[in-house]
């Protein structure tokens, strides 16, 4: 009768495994904690890599409307504006979905505390729908709505700087200001005409951009005399498939284009480079940690050559040597992963709660920089289980050829 063999089942191979960290505990945990870090440092990367995408596209796409939507307006070395013919012109082209045109002029704008001279933005109110144009506190505001927008510069010249910001509640909070615009003639006409607003207009948002003049955003449709004519337009495309030809279009009819869909296009191709840097820089952090990994069990196979014999001539057969070992360095691949994710879930959360305090402590807005998609974590796990299983497959395949008349003898 031939020597009986048995197979041993997947729970018994699975806490047998695990004897491993009994047996060997320190150099277990060493070894998960390599693991641990070094997808701790993919993550991290990684997350940076998207959060930095993510709070860039953000910037320049606001709304829906904005990615089809683009601003056209002549060269400044031309000299020309829009005319309200050219408006209607471009309203009827093939693939215009929207237009909102935008008139500048020199105003001024004073409160109950104090006045100043600034640049005067006449719009209607899809302009911000189209140009992604938002406040920073405060809100945009609609049709037939009697507000107005002041850049922080501006209403620091009515001396409300220190007074309005992020908590201020415009509905009840009212800031009455009165406005004057200044239209102005073209080529050599010098006239200047003053229009007011056909009501008071009240603060509605503030823009705390520190680059730009003192300037206001004001509805058109409140306006006693609507503008001569028009600085630049936002034109928004139908669909996704017509702001090619679009463009094309306004191109040729002299004006200058800047659209948001490229811009998205090329800070997308840019912010892939980085993250592909990213990725590398951690993956060789990675490769460091299979190493570890890889030396781990191979040290394991050396230590246990005397094991390996008795449990072949137990009865053993190669295939339960090899599942030992794979089952081994895949629990610990399995568990490098799940603390790595915290890792670097933690490091990333820590690092997005320092950047809100430091923005807030300058009084700036706080931003995510570490984003961590979900479909990359589950990733992570099973790349590290992989990995786990790579590790260990060498010293499980020399294992399991191993005799038991060998391994005794070797021992």
């Amino acid at each position: 009768m031939g020597k009986q063999t048995h197979h041993l089942r997947f729970v018994d191979v699975l806490r047998l495994s695990f004897r491993v960290f009994r047996t060997k505990p320190l150099r277990s945990s060493l070894t998960i904690l390599g693991m641990s870090f070094g997808i701790g440092v993919v993550l991290i990367l990684v997350s940076m890599g998207y959060g930095l995408q993510y709070i860039l596209i953000g910037r320049l796409v606001t709304t829906e409307d904005s990615l089809i939507s683009m601003e056209a307006l002549y060269p400044p070395e031309a000299e020309l504006t829009v005319t309200e013919d050219a408006l209607q012109k471009i309203k009827q082209m093939d693939g215009v979905a929207e237009v909102s045109p935008v008139s500048e002029f020199s105003g001024s704008v004073e409160s109950q505390e104090g006045s100043g001279l600034i640049i005067t933005r006449i719009v209607d109110a899809n302009y911000f729908r189209l140009s992604g144009q938002n406040v920073d506190f405060g809100k945009t505001f609609g049709d037939h709505e009697p507000k107005v927008i002041l850049s922080r510069s501006a209403l620091q010249l009515i001396n409300g700087g220190d007074k309005v910001n992020e908590t201020t509640d415009f509905t009840n909070h009212k800031i009455p200001l009165d406005l004057t615009v200044y239209y102005q003639g073209q080529g050599d006409d010098l006239t200047v005409t003053e229009v007011k607003p056909t009501e008071t207009l009240f603060l509605s948002g503030v823009i705390t951009d520190e680059l730009q003049p003192p300037f206001a955003i004001i509805p058109a449709s409140y306006l006693s005399t609507p503008p001569h004519f028009y600085n630049s337009l936002w034109v928004k495309a139908k669909n996704i498939d017509t702001v090619a030809s679009l463009r094309d279009q306004l191109v040729k009819d002299g004006f200058f284009i800047s659209a948001k869909v490229d811009l998205v296009q090329q800070a997308t191709k840019a912010m892939q480079v980085i993250t592909i840097i990213l990725t590398v820089i951690g993956i060789t952090a990675l490769i460091v940690a299979a190493i570890g990994m890889l030396n781990t069990m191979l040290v394991s196979f050396l230590e246990r050559i005397e094991e390996i014999g008795i449990i072949k001539s137990l009865g053993a057969v190669d295939r339960d040597v090899r599942k030992l070992f794979l089952m081994e360095s895949v629990v610990m691949g399995f568990l490098g992963g799940v603390f790595g994710v915290l890792i670097g879930l933690g490091g990333g959360q820590i690092g997005n709660l320092s950047l809100a305090w430091l923005a807030r402590h300058f009084g700036g807005k706080p931003v995510i920089l570490f984003l961590t998609p979900t479909w990359f974590i589950v990733l992570v796990i099973v790349v590290s289980t992989t990995i786990g299983l790579l590790a260990g497959f060498w010293p499980a395949h020399r294992a399991a050829k191993l005799s038991p008349k060998e391994a005794l003898n070797k021992h």
